[in-house]
């Protein structure tokens, strides 16, 4: 089957987003499917305000030549960003089936830099992008409730994995007590991350952040006693999380949080607060703690089994993930792509 994944995050973009497509597109090819990429790389951009790392498309007027000089079977708009409009005006103005994604929680992000804005216009913005979608794919049974009673229609499950193969335990040999305690934080920094709920707490050990972002070059001058390493990838960031005592995850506002499931992977636990995201991945007091104090539930999780964490991470693979997928696919004449699974099984 020949799918077109039309997306305004893509690499080089490091964000739960990019990753979940890339591991998508990965495990869609290894099951013989043909995918094509329609995403910023191939398109004029300027600098998003406020973000300059994620360009916005302008020269539109060409997405619609691109979707009809691939002939896909179906397409899926990832983003609700200028390529995701495009593609989803040509779409209906051909009366052509799609299906679209919502892997964040875009209202609350806006309201977070803009807080003079409505958050029940961010919702707006997104039921009009999805409302002609014939499956709008969310991550959790959590969000889709969530989104439900935010009048969506056509929702369904499309849960995420973890690479099994890059993030897995430290060798059994290493005793914990062997270790020195270190608090790791993996992701953007920016305001709707929550960071600096961590960055000012009183924590035994040493402090680690990964990721880039428009706060960095302030809290790493508000916070010299942390260590900013940039963005990581691959092994290295794999061993970041094997480093870890415990993986702090503040956000209030995301939808799942990939780095939680790819640090148990590697075995680390994580502290949390008690919302949407970690209630979803975290079983608490096994694989994680979530307490309304940050603090609390930091001290509380260097006691977790780290082996108990990454056998609970190890379940969860990105086959099963695009499996689902598929499932959900509309053939752009409106039928479904169900026959195409066949002899399909997750490994």
């Amino acid at each position: 089957m020949r799918l077109m994944i039309v997306t305004d995050a893509w690499a080089p973009q490091v964000n739960g987003v990019v990753t979940s497509i890339a591991a998508l597109i990965g495990e869609l090819r290894a099951l013989g499917h043909e995918v094509e990429v329609l995403a910023p790389d191939r398109f004029r951009s300027v600098p998003c305000p406020t973000y300059p790392e994620i360009p916005l498309v302008w020269n539109i007027w060409q997405v619609g030549a691109a979707i009809r000089q691939y002939q896909p079977d179906c397409v899926h708009l990832a983003t609700e960003g200028p390529l995701g409009w495009a593609a989803r005006r040509w779409l209906i103005k051909h009366n052509m089936a799609f299906s679209s994604a919502i892997h964040t929680r875009f209202p609350e992000y806006i309201s977070t830099r803009y807080r003079w804005l409505p958050l029940s216009w961010g919702y707006a913005y997104l039921r009009a992008f999805h409302r002609p979608s014939r499956s709008v794919l969310v991550t959790t049974e959590r969000m889709r409730d969530a989104f439900k009673q935010r009048g969506f229609q056509r929702l369904q499950l499309w849960r995420k994995g973890v690479q099994g193969d890059v993030f897995t335990p430290a060798n059994t040999a290493e005793k914990a007590h062997d270790r020195a305690v270190q608090f790791l934080y993996v992701g953007r920094i920016a305001p709707e991350k929550n960071l600096q709920a961590f960055l000012e707490l009183d924590l035994p050990g040493s402090k680690h952040v990964v990721g880039d972002g428009p706060q960095r070059a302030a809290f790493a001058q508000q916070y010299p006693q942390v260590k900013f390493h940039g963005y990581l990838s691959g092994e290295a960031l794999a061993q970041a999380y094997r480093q870890a005592s415990v993986l702090v995850f503040p956000s209030l506002t995301d939808t799942y949080g990939l780095v939680m499931l790819e640090a148990l992977a590697c075995g680390t636990p994580v502290a949390a607060f008690a919302v949407p995201g970690p209630l979803d991945v975290l079983e608490q007091g096994v694989t994680g703690v979530m307490d309304t104090d940050l603090r609390r539930a930091c001290l509380a999780a260097l006691k977790l089994d780290r082996k108990v964490c990454g056998e609970h991470a190890a379940r969860q693979s990105w086959r099963a993930s695009a499996l689902e997928f598929l499932e959900q696919q509309p053939l752009l004449d409106g039928g479904r792509c169900e026959l195409q699974l066949a002899g399909a099984t997750p490994n």
